[in-house]
């Protein structure tokens, strides 16, 4: 067989390739790429009933048209989205709030931000379908400040439903608003609330919320829950069959133990006065602080052997080893102070704190887990804002219910702790449909500015690169503390039962340095959706290599960012390299533009010599060029470095010659007699063609016009309708959804084939054929070719969630084919499908070639797996 099959035609795309550079460094100017075709109308997928959905008819822009985001009014949308929930607690005041667009932006930056989303949302409005998610926001107050709440929920009208596209929340008899609230205090301050604001609470019974809110967290937000022993965090992913029955211990001003055995099935089984109010009571009467989150800071520079008395000081400095306590175990919290001729003034404030936390977290931890063993609960999950995401206190409750249980059962924490009631009350809001999503359609996004708390801004926001860098590099370092443990002291301080505790040196004992990022911002996404064809949705898991490894991190962190400045060469190459240019090369939104063009244009060129000699081939022979081709042109790559240096050195005709080299089979995974079988049939027979073929494609020039329409075409040529599969957002240069119609449309210049598939996907309009009189049957004997966007902006892909438009049009499908390295190497290698899947890679990173397939770099992949 001549091996110069389709991959002989490289040869070809690096001479046009090379003389359009060339004419391009001689002068050459450029015509702009133009806006890619809209997606089609047609196929419109269906939503679920009980989701909020959008009518837009009759929709006009409100207010000033020179505004640069005016208001749409939608006077006919007809469901209600609520979207503000308060509980008011004795303490703190919680607010949960839900915004269909980003916090508006202000100033210059502002100014900026808005014209960097022009882009974005051009994107957008080419959607064959609206977006219908939004944004949950979790803010917190002291009730002692309730005026500062009441400014904040008027000056962002969220009492009002105004900046919500004129969706409105509901209103009483006489026309209030109404807002859900629970809580003690939204009995105590109804009244405030409705002459200040003019709303009318809806009251929700306290526990109903706490257990709405833990359920819906547990089940729709991943990593909620997490464990914290000795210093070390590790989360949890709940198993939804395995969530019921568990204790939920919620610890506000007081502790309440609620006993949870499915979705609206509890109890409240106990609970104690000695709760967050307690300890902020006390702490204030005897430390002098002026707030909670002061008293905690405090407590980090203590040492509690100042104030406890210890069985030590009992017995002489020995443990009482009859009945199994340690020297260092308290007898009696502040029993110390009782045998000391001091006065209050005397002692440490940070000793106090300490001491007065222990207490009653230890309190609270036994309680709770006395009554999980009344219940048979092996699992406890704490709650409330007592908490705070400080690391001792999560601590020293672990170390409780550890001790008393003897280690058979186990305390575990929310990130969103705070949050139940609120969220709970926010939940129970008619048509929300909140209740209806997957941990799949939650996306957590924290922010990378100054924090917010409170209604306000705390520290300088990031204004310019330089920063923006310095930022990420404290951030980093933060992440590599956070996944450190925390230190801890030698034997010999004090502790519950012979528990030993952080050092009382300064600095050691710390609140969780992740306790600031417990929290983000929940971003709703409908159209992400678990992708059906996953063989084992709650096994799946995307990466092949495990990121939880300090070395696998170490090495991609390197790695990637070794590999930035590269890009943003090109990136300054693609405007010309002018001083501009580099100016803004951290802003390259649409900077690849260039060269993606240029590199589709000469691919595009040589394709009809492609087709021409693939089609005098057999059909044994022109699979296998196909195969090869699609492993060939995979080379051109700017997410490997390697490749990246191949197109510095501006040898680009020794990426086709190494792509050649390395198409002698047999590949280093190499199941194509296997796909080959499927596709031909053997002796016995040929078997019937694939129904419907999901392409999920790569890279833009040589890699999508070489090597996957190609095979598009020989499938569509076999009678499969194919859908081709293609990033939502830009990433390197991977082929977007919404430049593949004019890649499509280009190619259907020089084939048939793919123009009739093209036509009947709705994906182009042949202009010079009335379409009364255009005939049918030519249109119909070739099946449809598709495009859908996947709904991320990634290298690499997460079928845990996938664009609605995906899910929809994969249930008829009963072949996927994964192109590139990172769809099929670092993602979804070892994932396994309902339908067939063919994976096809070259494999661009030493590394990953010596984990993953035990081979070298530039080795191909082709993997075939039957459907299960």
């Amino acid at each position: 067989m001549n091996k110069a099959t389709s991959t002989s035609v490289l040869q070809s795309v690096v001479e046009e390739k090379e003389k359009e550079e060339r004419g391009t460094e001689a002068g050459s100017s450029e015509s702009p790429l133009p806006l890619p075709l809209p997606p089609p109308a047609s196929a419109s997928m269906q939503r679920s009933s009980s989701r909020p959905q959008l009518d837009v008819s009759g929709a006009e822009i409100q207010g000033s048209s020179e505004d640069r985001n005016p208001t749409i009014l939608l006077p006919n949308q007809s469901d209600d989205i609520s979207h503000l929930a308060v509980d008011i607690g004795g303490s703190l005041i919680k607010l949960v709030y839900f915004s269909r667009h980003a916090e508006p932006p202000a100033g210059v930056e502002g100014c900026r931000a808005k014209c960097r989303s022009k882009d974005n949302e051009r994107i957008a409005s080419r959607r064959r379908y609206p977006i219908l998610g939004g944004r949950l926001h979790f803010v917190k107050f002291e009730t002692s400040k309730l005026n500062d709440c009441l400014n904040f929920i008027k000056s962002k009208k969220l009492h009002s439903g105004q900046n919500l596209h004129q969706w409105v929340i509901k209103e009483s008899n006489n026309g209030e608003p109404i807002i859900k609230a629970t809580g003690g205090g939204a009995y105590k301050f109804a009244d405030i609330f409705k002459e200040r604001l003019g709303v009318t609470f809806d009251k929700e019974d306290e526990m109903d919320c706490l257990v709405a809110g833990a359920n819906f967290l547990l089940k729709a937000i991943r990593h909620e829950a997490f464990t914290h022993m000795e210093g070390h965090k590790e989360f949890f992913q709940i198993d939804q069959t395995d969530l019921f029955p568990y204790l939920l211990c919620n610890i506000g001003s007081g502790v309440s133990m609620i006993k949870v055995d499915g979705d609206g099935k509890f109890q409240r089984v106990s609970g104690t006065n000695v709760g967050g109010g307690t300890f902020w009571g006390l702490g204030r009467l005897l430390t002098k602080c002026k707030s909670f989150d002061e008293i905690l800071e405090l407590s980090q520079g203590g040492d509690n052997r100042a104030v406890d008395m210890l069985v030590g000081d009992i017995y002489g400095g020995l443990d009482y080893s009859k009945i199994g306590l340690s020297a260092s175990t308290i007898a009696s919290s502040f029993g110390k102070v009782v045998s000391e001729n001091k006065d209050l003034a005397d002692y440490r404030r940070e000793d106090i704190a300490l001491s007065l936390l222990r207490m009653i977290s230890y309190n609270i931890g036994q309680i709770a887990y006395l009554n999980a063993l009344r219940y048979g609960l092996k699992r406890i999950f704490f709650g409330g804002f007592f908490i705070r995401g400080h690391a001792y206190t999560m601590d020293t409750i672990s170390f409780a219910v550890h001790f008393w249980s003897k280690g058979e059962a186990q305390a575990m924490f929310l990130r969103h702790e705070g949050f139940l009631g609120a969220l709970g009350a926010f939940m129970s809001y008619d048509k929300h449909g909140l209740s209806d999503w997957t941990a799949n359609q939650f996306v957590e996004r924290f922010p990378m500015g100054a924090p917010y708390a409170g209604g306000k801004i705390h520290g300088p926001p990031i204004r310019d690169l330089n920063e923006k860098i310095s930022w990420m590099e404290k951030f980093v370092q933060k992440g590599i503390e956070i996944t450190a443990p925390v230190p801890m002291a030698s034997p010999g301080t004090t502790g519950l039962g012979g528990f030993e505790r952080p050092s009382s040196r300064e600095g050691l004992l710390r609140s969780d340095s992740s306790a600031a990022l417990n929290v983000g911002v929940l971003h709703l996404v409908p159209s992400l959706e678990p992708f059906p064809l996953l063989a084992d949705p709650k096994r799946y898991e995307p990466n092949t290599v495990d990121l939880g490894d300090p070395n696998e991190l170490q090495y991609w962190f390197t790695t990637l960012s070794a590999h930035l400045p590269d890009l943003v060469d090109k990136a300054v190459a693609s405007e010309g390299g002018t001083d501009d240019a580099k100016r803004r090369g951290d802003a390259f939104a649409r900077a690849f533009c260039a060269h993606l063009a240029r590199e589709n244009e000469a691919s595009l060129a040589v394709l009809p010599d492609l087709l021409m000699e693939l089609d005098s081939m057999d059909e044994e022979k022109r699979l296998l060029a196909l195969i090869e081709g699609v492993l060939a042109a995979n080379i051109f790559d700017w997410g490997s470095r390697a490749c990246v240096e191949l197109y510095h050195k501006g040898t680009i005709i020794e990426i086709y010659r190494m792509s050649r080299k390395k198409m002698h089979r047999p590949w280093r995974v190499d199941d194509f007699d296997k796909f080959k079988e499927r596709m031909l049939g053997s002796e016995k027979g040929k078997p019937r063609p694939h129904k419907r073929a999901l392409l999920f494609v790569d890279n833009s020039g040589a890699d999508i016009v070489l090597g996957m329409l190609p095979l598009t075409r020989e499938l569509l040529r076999c009678g499969t309708e194919v859908v081709l599969v293609a990033n939502s957002l830009p990433a390197l240069n991977d082929v977007t959804a919404s430049e593949l119609p004019d890649i499509v449309a280009e190619a259907a210049k020089h084939c048939d084939i793919i123009r009739k598939a093209a036509e009947a996907g709705g994906l182009i309009v042949d202009a010079m054929v009335n379409p009364q009189e255009k005939d049918a049957h030519n249109v119909s004997s070739v099946p449809p070719l598709m495009v859908v966007e996947n709904g991320c902006g990634s290298p690499c892909l997460d079928f845990r969630q996938v664009s609605s438009e995906v899910a929809a049009i994969a249930k008829d499908a009963d072949l996927i084919i994964l192109e590139g390295m990172g769809r099929s190497l670092h993602t979804n290698y070892n994932a396994r499908f309902k339908c067939e899947a063919l994976k096809l890679a070259m494999v661009k990173n030493q590394r990953l070639a010596e984990k993953i397939v035990n081979g070298n770099i530039y080795d191909c992949i082709c993997r075939y797996e039957p459907a299960i």
